[in-house]
């Protein structure tokens, strides 16, 4: 395994320095922040990893760490790549392998400004010189672009260089075990054919909330803002599993047609069906700008204009410095027709997959309450994963799309062709915030986010149910 640092000289646009805590660029000279980093300083870096884990994990891991070896370069410098292609000819060597067979994966964490200078160099220096059954591949990692055009134009720069089969656009919530799992859920079961459509499902809410602000990512953020940063990519990626049609088969290129079919269908966002937030005391961080029009908080709902989802709105929202932490997917069905039991202002079924944290698939349903009475109450069908799956260790997204990466499976890697009509759908919207038109709503931090929200919520059909709480069941 070879680590690369690759730094610039001089950063080419200031505003493309990420801002860490402190404030601090990630990508300032190391001659000024730190001591030059060697492998073996590397190496006593990962140490920390090594805190609370057993003796027999502790040995796994310093044999992994010894396997690191690290290069330092700038993205541009031909030197710092030849030295990088020279470690990883060496490395090669060691084991054995010839010219032309050996596998390289090159994982780009860095501002996606640098990626087409940084791919030019390792397609001169470090690709292998011949095919003889080895690859190169190229793992990148988002924001692909902050709008239609610039996302085109990273595109097009990265395709002259690389095939689309060598390029792994990385979205790591397609690496979550219940994302993954919806393939399965839906065309698996025979249970959930004749109800996955408009003429039983109401609306369906795709949710991430969390509970703490940008602590001191303030800068990155108010450059992307929060529909950039979780929507466009996470939660689109999630409603293209939700509601695409059935693969022919579960070859990548049939699934992620598919996605690329739903997303076509998507109608142009109406600004009467957005609302943006901002929480109180974003401004303070010292990197945002005080006149910052950036949304800490949305909710947008879509609509899917085919057969399967005509009038049934997708509600897609998000929030930071909110009441809790959670990543959902809510399906709510459509009232009971002659409700003999009196029981509508109970609430819906609903249909809860909780992507995170505590792992889970619930569905809410009608029952009589126990008693001689005959009432009514809500209650569960409950598969919560920390239960049913005790001994199971369920693997990190980003160690399930790594492991994809060397399989060559592109199953859960954004296309092309996918991430263009994404940016299609968000750009309007994102052009008008930008330009002042959409202006984000105060909120309190630690709240459920502006009021215009839950107003919106309620006007695109959602009911919300009082007197149910969902309780992850324990073995005590």
């Amino acid at each position: 395994m070879v680590a690369t640092r690759l730094h610039p000289d001089e950063p080419s646009d200031p505003n493309d320095e990420e801002k860490p805590p402190g404030g601090r660029s990630r990508h300032a000279s190391p001659r000024q922040d730190r001591p030059r980093m060697d492998s073996c300083s590397c190496r006593r870096s990962g140490r920390y990893l090594q805190k609370g884990v057993s003796a027999e994990q502790e040995d796994v891991l310093s044999r992994f760490l010894q396997l690191i070896k690290y290069v330092s370069g700038s993205y541009d410098s031909a030197d710092g790549f030849q030295l990088l292609n020279k470690a990883i000819s060496e490395h090669e060597i060691s084991k054995n392998s010839h010219p032309g067979i050996s596998r390289r994966l090159f994982y780009l964490a860095l501002p996606p400004s640098v990626y087409p200078s940084v791919c030019r160099m390792i397609r001169l220096y470090c690709t292998n010189t011949s095919d003889l059954g080895g690859w190169t591949r190229i793992v990148v990692e988002k924001p692909f672009g902050k709008d239609l055009n610039s996302a085109e134009d990273l595109s097009a720069q990265l395709g002259e260089l690389f095939t689309e089969e060598q390029l792994y656009r990385i979205d790591h919530y397609l690496g979550k075990e219940l994302v993954q799992n919806l393939l399965v859920l839906r065309f698996a079961n025979r249970l959930f054919l004749p109800l996955w459509n408009r003429d039983n499902i109401d609306n369906m809410q795709i949710v991430f909330r969390e509970d703490f602000g940008t602590e001191g990512r303030g800068g990155y953020f108010d450059e992307y803002g929060i529909i950039r940063d979780i929507i466009q990519n996470h939660l689109l990626q999630v409603l293209c599993l939700v509601a695409m049609e059935k693969p022919v088969s579960l070859k990548p290129e049939h699934i992620r047609d598919e996605k690329v079919k739903v997303l076509q269908s998507v109608l142009p966002i109406k600004h009467e069906e957005v609302v943006l937030g901002q929480y109180e005391g974003y401004k303070d961080d010292q990197t945002v700008s005080d006149s910052s029009n950036t949304p800490t908080f949305a909710t947008v709902v879509l609509h899917i204009h085919n057969e399967r989802w005509e009038g049934v709105p997708f509600i897609l929202k998000a929030g930071k410095a909110l009441d809790n932490r959670k990543a959902e997917i809510r399906i709510q069905f459509k009232d009971v027709p002659g409700d003999i039991f009196k029981c509508k202002k109970q609430g819906r079924n609903e249909f809860v997959i909780r992507l995170q944290p505590l792992e889970a698939m619930y569905m809410k349903l009608t029952l009589k309450k126990p008693g001689l009475e005959m009432s009514t109450i809500q209650s569960e069908l409950d598969l919560s994963y920390g239960l049913r799956y005790q001994d199971v260790k369920i693997p990190e997204a980003y160690e399930r799309l790594i492991l994809d990466t060397i399989r060559g499976d592109q199953q859960h890697f954004v296309r092309r062709d996918e991430l263009k009509v994404a940016w299609q759908i968000f750009t309007p919207l994102l052009h008008s915030i930008d330009n002042g038109e959409l202006k984000p709503i105060a909120y309190k931090p630690g709240s459920r986010g502006p009021e215009e929200a839950d107003e919106l919520l309620a006007r695109a059909g959602y009911v919300q149910t009082h007197g149910y709480i969902w309780i992850p069941p324990t073995l005590e």
